[in-house]
């Protein structure tokens, strides 16, 4: 259970987090690639920024990309980690989109050969266990270089899970596997380690399986802009808007709020669905292990509003400040019907 606090300085502190921040950040190439003059098609649209990954309509499929880039001082400082973490992000991705992770490339830099080692050591693990083709990349290995490292992955959704099919009267849930612990003093919520690899399969094949069997609508994986800031990015491709119950959330027991709401999950995902919908979904999870929770309804306000008991308090407003700045308002988004999906 979550204990309570002063909301008013909550949401405060969680608006200037470097998180939230970094994310802003992103208006910079939204304002050069993710701002269309033509009109385009909905197809067309799957494959710009805005989503977790590009989606490009193959046949009667969509082949998923993405990229991961770790941060250099993570990659300097637990270097089996970073090159675990950057796949396990990229198979998050793929996964809210309602797809099946396929392949990865890596490019990386070190000035440490060993440390490089364990680089390439966390990579393979990680493939290992999400089932994945290690496929090859590019390697810099010299004194001078600074730590860093990319992972780019490859997937495929047969009915596909958009930012762009989020509408006002929809559920917003989320999912994440709770049966995991902190690591270290950080926000990031480890819940991989000694869980077999079929079972972290199992609980990725969810997403794949409801968006195939039209129970969902759209989904978002909780990055590090904790759980506020990935429900931003949710609604601002469409422009809506929400009110989230902050005690409605699922959470480990004595969870600490700030902590919680800044949460960065190996498996954690934010979903909207229609109402008749929601008993199916919360099971299917459950079947799984994994903790799943409505949280809030889809509106039209574009402004993401936050209650906790009886306090209330405004998070952001997208129709005055945009947060990544990829958004297609003035665009045709009318909802598709997602029980007859057509390409």
């Amino acid at each position: 259970m979550i204990e309570t606090a002063d909301l008013t300085a909550l949401l405060d502190r969680l608006r200037s987090t470097p998180a939230m921040r970094s994310k802003q950040a992103i208006q910079q190439p939204a304002g050069v690639i993710g701002s269309p003059k033509q009109t385009l098609s909905r197809e067309q649209l799957y494959a710009l920024p805005g989503d977790d990954t590009a989606a490009i309509a193959t046949g009667d499929h969509f082949q998923l990309l993405a990229i991961e880039g770790m941060l250099p001082a993570f990659v300097e400082k637990a270097p089996w980690f970073a090159g675990w973490s950057a796949v396990m992000a990229n198979v998050s991705d793929i996964t809210a989109m309602g797809g099946r992770a396929t392949a990865v490339v890596n490019a990386y830099w070190h000035h440490d050969n060993a440390a490089a080692q364990q680089v390439l050591a966390g990579i393979r693990a990680a493939c290992e266990a999400y089932g994945l083709l290690l496929a090859g990349g590019h390697t810099s290995l010299a004194a001078g270089n600074r730590a860093a490292l990319a992972v780019a992955i490859t997937g495929i959704a047969q009915k596909l899970l958009s930012t762009l099919h989020v509408a006002p009267g929809q559920v917003i849930a989320m999912a994440v596997d709770l049966e995991g612990h902190w690591h270290a003093d950080s926000t990031y919520w480890k819940a991989f380690e000694g869980v077999p690899a079929e079972r972290l399969r199992s609980k990725l094949e969810v997403l794949p399986r409801l968006a195939e069997a039209g129970l969902l609508q759209a989904a978002k994986d909780i990055s590090n802009a904790g759980v506020l800031g990935s429900l931003l990015m949710l609604l601002e491709t469409t422009g809506c808007g929400t009110t989230i119950d902050l005690a409605a959330l699922p959470c480990p027991e004595d969870a600490d709020l700030a902590r919680w709401l800044q949460v960065f999950p190996s498996y954690g995902f934010l979903l909207t669905l229609q109402e008749r919908d929601w008993a199916q979904v919360q099971a299917a999870f459950a079947v799984e292990g994994v903790r799943c929770e409505r949280i809030a309804q889809v509106n039209s306000s574009g402004v993401l509003n936050v209650r906790f008991g009886e306090q209330h308090g405004e998070f952001w407003n997208l129709r005055e400040q945009p947060f990544t700045g990829f958004s297609y308002p003035h665009l045709d988004l009318t909802p598709l019907n997602l029980d007859q999906q057509e390409y």
